[in-house]
């Protein structure tokens, strides 16, 4: 994993490094990459403005370094899932479930992930993009080219037009969750028990997936 930390950082406490990422997040999460101060980060974490610039080179550093922890937390995720028995669908479904969970526990790092693709973000999109999109890209088009070899869903499917489609959905999902447009936005669609009713959503999505894979091949 690329490190965007000075190497001062590594070496305080566990605990000081996690008060100044989740300082950092909140901030970033409630006024944007352009609004965020650092300064304003550094007082609120409890550390001074030299301090900081020891740990981080620039403010574009220190976004950089949270958004390697989301790359991380996304890392494991996929990691598990791979490895979990089950076919397609069994592992596309713990997906959707992932999907619920972490947008609640993590709220502030899917609002910067929403962020992330403004306009006011363009100078570092490219980076931004390959850092987090590059690996859940190649989790779906490799689980769907394995489940086209052993004929579970349709073989004429496109495999990266494919994933593009599923990763999408699930990205969606996850706003619904996180910001609050989306959230009314799914309970203009759903109902107002939208967002409590996990298995509701969980069939719904899922039904519209198998359906999606299977459709052509139910039509030879």
């Amino acid at each position: 994993m690329e490190k965007y930390h000075k190497e001062t950082f590594s070496r305080i406490p566990a605990e000081k490094q996690l008060r100044i990422l989740d300082t950092a997040v909140a901030e970033f999460a409630a006024k944007g990459f352009p609004g965020a101060n650092i300064n304003v980060i550094a007082k609120k974490a409890g550390i001074s403005i030299g301090a900081m610039y020891k740990y981080f080179g620039s403010k574009e550093d220190l976004f950089l370094t949270i958004i390697e922890r989301a790359h991380g937390l996304l890392e494991g995720v996929l990691d598990d899932i791979e490895r979990s028995p089950g076919d397609i669908f069994d592992k596309i479904e713990k997906m959707v479930r992932a999907a619920q969970t972490y947008a609640r526990k993590f709220p502030e790092l899917h609002q910067i992930y929403l962020d992330m693709t403004s306009e006011g973000l363009s100078h570092m999109s490219r980076k931004l993009s390959g850092k987090m999109e590059s690996i859940s890209a190649q989790f779906y088009e490799t689980l769907i080219q394995h489940a086209m070899a052993q004929g579970t869903i349709d073989g004429r499917l496109n495999p990266r037009v494919t994933a593009l489609c599923i990763d999408n959905l699930i990205l969606m999902l996850q706003f619904s969750y996180t910001s609050d447009y989306f959230k009314e936005r799914m309970k203009l669609f759903l109902g107002s028990d939208a967002l409590t009713d996990d298995e509701k959503i969980v069939r719904g999505v899922m039904g519209f997936i198998r359906g999606g894979l299977l459709a052509q091949s139910r039509l030879i």
